[in-house]
């Protein structure tokens, strides 16, 4: 196809078409991020900080515009869009603020006390392969820890938001970022793959599926380019013996809903211990069958519709396959009959090894309830996953569920009586087959940098 057009899941009505570049467009945007690079390179960190600080600024200014765009073209609630695009003007600060203390130069000691200087150099040009779920904070991420660093940046964006990526371009050069810096480009995978072997990509960096993951790092790997995967995940949220019930079914509710259910670390199979499992499935199954499906631009709206008619598709199918194989519907399940690609607030109870619903990631409003002999037994059906990247515990014990998280879970993020998406000072990153390499709390700026050791002789 040589056209990108995007949709609105909520109407099912067209967008925008954007022509796809060809190889040879795609490649003039590298060799011309790589030249803009070879300048930017010559900055200092707190020269570089300006230009992100002003890019905060200007992405405020059109807060409203920009949830807007990401409601029409993958459905997110209007206020969650708000809430994300001051995340990621929170995100270009935080790298402004710290990137020099956490890139600057590093004094250390070689032989018989001699000088040494660990110092931390840009590479080139990162190529950025990013997903529709979040359409400004994916790339955001990546762009902000790579400008400070004193990269480069290529954006692919998902297809269906085309024009967030655009639009997100065109206000980092309203905000004085040299132009051809940050570059997008519209291409489909032939020619992704044909950029990530570019000898001007100096890495690769991309969050989505396991699958895609393992292509994209294969091809990396074979043209020797380091990479940054982000895999997603089937997160588990533990509920403990000893869970504040309340609490627990209320970030549940808000972890398995937050952003139509479509986010990497959201909250997807609760494991809770026999003791408690009655009076947490009866209560939360009596919140999830209150949410009301409706239009994203409305403030009320607690649940939009999925990204697209595909994903809708996706997760009918998994929810169905999982039923087949013995899963029970607590509440929801039924596909409505509206235009749209809505799909209702779900729990699926009964749910066993061998089903989507326990072995994969369902990228929707459903959850997965398990039932654990204790508390011992709900960690062990937590780690039993492919995937690694978050979970939660609901325990009252606070020092308890820290030590459970610390020693046992095996994930690279853990929320204790809690739900939350990202915040800049934290790392974000998994394990397992969610990937690898960590984004967020000074982390991400060092993962395309040469570290590099200068030896002096006194």
């Amino acid at each position: 196809m040589s056209k990108i057009e995007t949709m609105n899941p909520a109407t099912e009505e067209a967008i925008n078409s954007y022509p796809k570049m060809s190889q040879e467009q795609a490649f003039d945007a590298v060799e011309a991020c790589h030249a803009a690079f070879l300048e930017w390179r010559k900055k200092s960190h707190e020269e570089r900080a300006p230009y992100l600080r002003a890019i905060a600024d200007k992405l405020r200014e059109n807060k409203d515009e920009l949830a807007e765009l990401m409601t029409r073209e993958m459905g997110k609630l209007l206020k969650d869009g708000k809430t994300e695009v001051e995340l990621c003007a929170q995100i270009f600060e935080y790298s402004a603020d710290h990137g020099g203390d956490m890139l600057g130069d590093e004094e250390r000691v070689h032989g018989d006390g001699k000088r040494g200087v660990v110092t931390y150099q840009p590479i080139g040009v990162i190529y950025s392969i990013q997903p529709w779920n979040f359409p400004l904070y994916q790339p955001v991420r990546v762009l902000a820890a790579n400008l400070i660093a004193g990269n480069g940046c290529i954006l692919k964006h998902a297809s269906i938001c085309t024009g967030s990526g655009l639009r997100l371009r065109e206000l980092c050069i309203e905000a004085g970022l040299p132009e051809d810096l940050f570059q997008v480009v519209l291409i489909g995978h032939d020619v992704s793959d044909k950029l990530i072997e570019h000898k001007l990509v100096r890495g690769v960096t991309m969050t989505g599926s396991d699958g895609a993951g393992r292509h994209i790092g294969a091809t990396a790997a074979k043209a020797l380019k380091k990479t940054v995967l982000e895999l997603g995940s089937n997160d588990a949220y533990l509920v403990l013996e000893d869970a504040d019930i309340e609490t627990a079914v209320k970030f549940s509710v808000i972890g398995r809903l937050y952003n139509n259910g479509e986010t990497c670390v959201s909250a997807k199979r609760f494991v809770v211990a026999d003791k408690v499992y009655d009076a947490f499935v009866e209560a939360f199954v009596a919140k999830m069958s209150e949410i009301q499906m409706g239009d994203p631009m409305e403030e009320g709206t607690k649940l939009g519709p999925l990204s697209s008619i595909e994903q809708f598709e996706t997760v009918r199918d998994q929810v169905k396959e999982s039923v087949a194989n013995g899963a029970k519907v607590l509440c929801g399940g039924e596909v409505p009959d509206r235009t749209g690609a809505y799909y209702p607030a779900t729990v699926l109870g009964d749910v066993k090894p061998g089903m989507p619903a326990y072995d994969d990631e369902i990228f929707g409003p459903v959850a997965s309830v398990i039932r654990a002999k204790d508390d011992e037994d709900a960690m062990r059906i937590a780690n039993d996953s492919r995937y690694g990247l978050g979970g939660g515990i609901f325990c009252k014990d606070e020092e308890h569920a820290l030590k459970l998280a610390r020693e046992h879970f095996d994930t690279g993020m853990v929320r204790i009586n809690s739900f939350g998406a990202a915040d800049p000072n934290m790392p974000f990153g998994g394990v397992k087959d969610s990937g690898y390499g960590r984004e967020h709390g000074g982390f991400g700026m060092k993962e395309f940098v040469n570290a590099k050791a200068v030896y002096l002789p006194s």
